[in-house]
């Protein structure tokens, strides 16, 4: 299966000290908001595009629709800086965005970059956005990446207001864990901002630049542990106050005021978790104020994750209850139908009795209903005699007859169910662009309902985001691995409210790459609910089902951002 996209490429300032303020820009391939920062040195300031000053090599000139190795094509530009730059690129081999860092071969900083890039690619821990090449070819030096477009930059959650606790409390676990163990392996990050971190649609923190970042500004430090735990400790503070803890503004935060020092995030605004709020002064090593709290700073990532070991667990929130609204009781009574309930204990005069019936009128009544009683017993007593009767025949009388349905007065045979069938591998449906959520698609397939493959969000329409990479939708192909005989499907699904379609492809040879290669129709495009099961009275011959989404439910108390998935997908056959 093909790896995931990642999102936008981190950039930070040009010292390696205080970042300088960040340009808001967004969107990923996906749709997904993203803050991206974009910064500039002071040429590029004065309108330069993008040139270096003496002394410095010149960026490659490079444009959209440019292929490198004959595979990724470069398609926006990101980031023009320090005589580098940075594209979201498609892998025409892998049909999937990369990113790609790009440098001449003879800038000062190409040898250091090939080296920080390879060195990341060994660690391989999955909480890192990973590299996926590091190559010098024709006078230049590229790192390809992941592109994740379902993630979202710290910087961007941010922007709306602090972290919930337990987000906050996932994160600097999640963080501290990852760079503990990049640690251990000699690997710094040293440019640990809240561009570099970001969370994915299913709620993991992972970790962009890892030693990349840091080589491509020229970045160093006597103390790589103390600095990327003070940086751990910058991100924490962040999330809890929405505040930079320095006295200057970074990131789309504001710093603190000047001249007071740094204070405690349970200081700055209310309702701070106490325990974050210690953690993060431990971890910025400030011993002035870890001293007042009778706590050690933490200077090593290790450190920190045992300081949050030693916390009590953070749970998440509850989630809210809305009650039902109460039973109204409503009361008919004869005369009262529309006008108000009386007051209780209020005497209510009761109606008058009905008129008697008239003398012919109630004989005629009599007389109907003794025959009505008349003709039921005498019913009752046929039925009861044709039962006694047919206990007595012999069992091969009792059998039912089943002929042809072709018969007249025949009774057609329903069809087999099946045994279910063995799924050898399932994809994404993604006929334009890159993947959304590709590493869930084996949730869809494992036997389990309680774990699904979902879709990112999508805001403002229900058709993925009416994005044209999704003109054709999205959904699941499973393969069965042979051409097999299908009678029965049975589906879960994440939320009902999506409109879909089974399809099944008639050839069996290869999977096809478009919408219109799925030509035998299974059940007809229609909201599901929960779940789906459609027994076919023709089965159906195939190796490869579609299940097609072309429109996905809003999330619940939403009316602008919609999202769907699929739990399980069950074949029957034979």
């Amino acid at each position: 299966m093909a790896e995931r996209s990642t999102a936008a490429v981190d950039v930070a300032d040009n010292s390696g000290d205080e970042p300088l303020t960040a340009k808001a820009d967004q969107t990923t391939s996906d749709g997904v908001a993203l803050n991206r920062e974009r910064e500039t040195d002071s040429e590029e300031a004065q309108g330069s595009g993008g040139t270096e000053g003496p002394g410095k090599a010149s960026p490659p000139e490079l444009h959209s629709g440019h292929k490198l190795a004959r595979r990724y094509r470069l398609e926006e530009c990101v980031t023009r800086l320090d005589g580098f730059s940075s594209w979201r690129a498609m892998d025409e081999k892998l049909r999937r965005a990369v990113g790609v860092h790009l440098l001449p071969a003879d800038h000062p900083r190409a040898r250091s970059v090939l080296a920080a890039a390879r060195s990341s690619a060994l660690l391989g821990d999955p909480r890192f956005v990973q590299v996926l090449d590091a190559v010098e070819e024709n006078d230049l030096v590229y790192v390809v990446h992941e592109w994740l477009p379902d993630a979202t930059e710290l910087t961007a959650l941010l922007a709306s207001g602090p972290l919930e606790v337990h987000e906050a409390y996932q994160m600097v676990s999640q963080v501290a864990g990852a760079m503990a163990a990049a640690h251990r392996e000699g690997l710094a990050h040293l440019k640990l901002t809240p561009g570099a971190v970001l969370r994915t649609s299913t709620g993991q923190w992972r970790i962009r630049g890892l030693a990349v970042n840091a080589a491509l500004r020229g970045i160093g430090s006597d103390t790589p542990q103390r600095t990327d735990t003070e940086a751990i400790g910058a991100l924490l503070y962040a999330a809890l106050t929405q505040r930079w803890p320095y006295e200057s503004d970074a990131y789309g935060l504001s710093g603190l005021p000047k001249d007071i020092g740094l204070i405690a995030p349970d200081q700055v605004r209310a309702g701070v978790h106490r325990g974050l709020s210690e953690l993060a002064m431990r971890a910025l090593a400030n011993d002035g104020a870890t001293a007042s709290r009778h706590e050690s700073p933490c200077t090593t990532p290790e450190e920190l994750v045992k300081a949050i070991g030693e916390m009590p667990r953070i749970r998440p929130p509850e989630p809210a209850f809305t009650a039902p609204p109460e039973y109204q009781r409503t009361t008919y009574q004869q005369g009262t139908y529309g006008r108000p309930t009386p007051h209780p204990g209020a005497t209510q005069p009761l109606p008058p009795p009905p008129p008697p019936l008239q003398s012919r009128t109630g004989t005629a009544l009599k007389w109907a209903v003794s025959a009505l009683l008349i003709a039921a017993l005498g019913l009752g007593s046929w039925q009861l005699a044709d039962a006694l009767m047919k206990h007595d025949e012999p069992e091969d009388t009792k059998k039912t007859q089943t002929t042809n349905g072709n018969e007249k007065g025949g009774t057609k045979n329903k069809p087999p169910v099946g045994k279910l069938l063995k799924v050898a591998s399932a994809a994404e449906f993604t006929p334009i662009g890159s993947g959304i959520s590709e590493d869930e698609v084996p949730l869809a397939v494992d036997g389990s309902s309680g774990t699904s493959w979902i879709t990112p969000h999508y805001v403002g329409y229900p058709n993925f985001g009416n994005l044209s990479e999704r003109k054709d939708g999205s959904g699941i192909v499973v393969d069965l691995g042979t051409v097999r005989t299908i009678t029965k499907l049975e589906i879960d699904f994440y939320r009902a409210g999506q409109t879909v379609e089974v399809l099944a492809a008639p050839d069996g040879s290869v999977t096809p790459s478009s919408l219109s290669g799925y030509s035998q129709r299974i059940t007809g495009l229609s909201k599901a609910g929960n779940n789906l099961t459609e027994a076919l009275t023709k089965p159906v011959k195939s190796r490869f089902v579609l299940v097609h989404i072309s429109s996905l439910p809003p999330e619940p108390g939403s009316s602008s951002s919609y999202r769907g998935g699929i739990s399980e997908i069950r074949v029957f056959g034979s």
